[in-house]
């Protein structure tokens, strides 16, 4: 049985215990529940979250847990110094400790994340980064395992950092089947952009949006202008003049940027062959889509292919040193 803890504090973003699903869900789709599930916080008893909501808690003490999750504030502020000081303890302690969203920050100023690579929610980056100048911060990605600190954007990156640790605890199947409980499509690398393509380019009507997703449903086809306006309704002349005004770019470069967004998913979930990669996400060849990823990363894709298996065998490790 493995013990994991959430601590929490008044104002505590409620956001942050999205992840407890993840490790609910896991004690359902196994045959032996292998978590148990604990809330902590300094005085112990009833705190009052950030949307108003009480949750009833155990005082700090010196239990050593599994994994310690330290979520954050809505807006990130000075923790109060009991917290600050059961948290700088926490490494000699807990196996693992993570830190959601804002919690990055709580860490940073317990000293945890010194020289330490780590992320959080792209709004409060440059902060973090500005208070904090001794962390490695990577102010893109959606979550990083570093040793025994792992650190997550805000949101949804949560469950993708928690699908990871039950992946590394449990085997990929079981991490599958809790995806599939929760209706989660796939899990996210961790090192995936916080913004994705079809957000970044955020058009303004249904008609380029419903475009958008025929596209991204259909990147192994050519994608004319034409079959994109048909999708949007629209004349090709009406579609490509709405399509730029609606997103900044053309339909071709918008298309691009799916395409890539789409292999660099597909390389970094598979073990397919890159010729294979580029034909299921549209490319001619192999060719032209390392063109594309340097234009994109400034990286080929055998580069980023080879990062994300690097980033992967951290966890298995961890996995093999937890056990």
């Amino acid at each position: 049985m493995r013990d994991v803890a959430f601590v929490i504090y008044p104002d505590y973003s409620i956001m942050a215990l999205s992840i407890v699903m993840a490790f609910e869900v896991a004690n359902t789709v196994t045959e032996t529940p292998p978590y148990a599930l604990h809330f902590i916080s300094e005085t112990g008893g009833k705190i009052k979250t950030s949307c108003g909501m009480m949750l009833e808690s155990k005082p700090f003490s010196s239990t050593p847990f599994h994994t310690l999750f330290v979520g954050g504030a809505t807006i990130p502020t000075a923790s109060p110094p009991g917290l600050i000081e059961y948290i700088r303890g926490a490494l000699a302690l807990h196996r693992r400790i993570a830190a959601i969203s804002t919690g990055a920050f709580v860490l940073a100023e317990a000293g945890l994340l010194d020289g330490r690579n780590a992320t959080t929610h792209w709004m409060h980056a440059p902060l973090l980064q500005a208070q904090y100048p001794a962390v490695k911060l990577d102010q893109d990605c959606i979550f990083t395992n570093d040793g025994p600190i792992w650190t997550t954007a805000g949101g949804a990156a949560g469950l993708d950092l928690s699908l990871a640790m039950i992946e590394s605890d449990l085997g990929v199947d079981v991490a599958k089947a809790v995806a599939r409980e929760l209706v989660i499509y796939h899990r996210r690398t961790g090192g995936q952009s916080q913004i994705s393509t079809l957000l970044e380019l955020a058009p303004k009507s249904d008609r380029i949006q419903a475009a958008l997703t025929y596209a991204r449903e259909n990147l192994h086809r050519p994608l004319t202008v034409a079959e994109l306006a048909e999708a949007a309704h629209l004349s090709p002349r009406q579609f490509s003049r709405a399509f730029l005004a609606e997103t900044g770019q053309s339909p071709a470069k918008a298309i691009e940027t799916l395409r890539v967004e789409g292999a660099r998913d597909l390389m970094e979930q598979s073990r397919h062959p890159i010729e294979v990669v580029a034909r299921q996400t549209g490319f001619s060849d192999r060719d032209q889509m390392r063109r594309a990823f340097l234009r994109a990363f400034g990286q080929p894709p055998q580069v980023l292919r080879r990062m994300a298996r690097l980033e992967a065998r951290p966890h298995a490790d961890a996995a093999e040193a937890l056990d």
